[in-house]
């Protein structure tokens, strides 16, 4: 169930497909201690020796973990394990987001309560300074329409600095703990210009709330931009 009642409905997902039981299997040989964070991962050969199975099936399961931010491709030079996020692994591993696992409902559900708290702390616990860095993220995004890349950075940022504002250690390390994570999440459902102005619509609500010290409305405000973006998400899941 969402935050407002509604249902988010449910995957079948009970029986992984091959395509994701090959990514659990390349997801345990990486994480696996034979490879250190920035060491160079083997060909796709190699890989295909290593798990005992087709070529394609191992490009495939590349995709998805670069996708997630686990690989990093230098072009010319190879794959890598990624270092940027290496102490977010454990947690990537944990949900499976976006591998097919029952644990993208769970990341939805979690992420809704934990920004919703979030939204509705920060508007009874900031500053004027706190006001002015969300109102710089908030712009930030403005700037950003025209540059997908920097706009899902951009719109990242806004929900860690909320997270910053709120003063609560736990639920703000919780979200930065899956900050990787959200990023994939804004990559799936932020996929052209007409998408990334119905995102941006839904922040403007949150920072005049915020700004006015408004719990109630800040509340509201986040339900209703983790509402549609929940929505959004199920779109693009198989």
């Amino acid at each position: 169930m969402t935050t407002d009642g509604t249902s988010l409905g449910r995957l079948d997902l009970a029986r992984p497909s091959r395509s994701v039981e090959v990514a659990q299997s390349l997801l345990g040989y990486l994480l696996s201690g034979e490879l250190q964070p920035g060491d160079r991962i083997p060909s796709e050969r190699g890989l295909t020796q290593i798990l005992g199975v087709g070529r394609g099936a191992v490009r495939e399961a590349l995709k998805s973990l670069t996708l997630l931010g686990l690989l990093e491709v230098r072009q010319g030079d190879g794959t890598y394990l990624s270092s940027t996020n290496s102490n977010l692994l454990p947690q990537i591993v944990e949900w499976g987001i976006m591998l097919g696992e029952q644990h993208v409902l769970d990341l939805v559900e979690a992420r809704q309560e934990i920004e919703i708290s979030l939204a509705g702390l920060a508007a009874g616990r900031r500053t004027d300074a706190d006001v002015a860095a969300l109102s710089a993220a908030l712009q930030a995004m403005c700037d950003s329409v025209n540059d997908r890349d920097a706009y899902i950075e951009a719109d990242v940022n806004f929900h860690m600095v909320l997270a910053t504002i709120s003063r609560n250690s736990v639920l703000a390390g919780v979200l930065t703990s899956i900050r990787s994570l959200l990023r994939v999440w804004t990559t799936r459902v932020v996929t052209d210009r007409a998408s990334v102005r119905d995102s941006l619509a839904l922040h403007p609500p949150i920072l005049a709330a915020i700004r006015d010290g408004d719990v109630e409305a800040a509340r509201a405000a986040m339900t209703q931009h983790m509402k549609q973006a929940a929505a959004r998400l199920r779109k693009t899941l198989p």
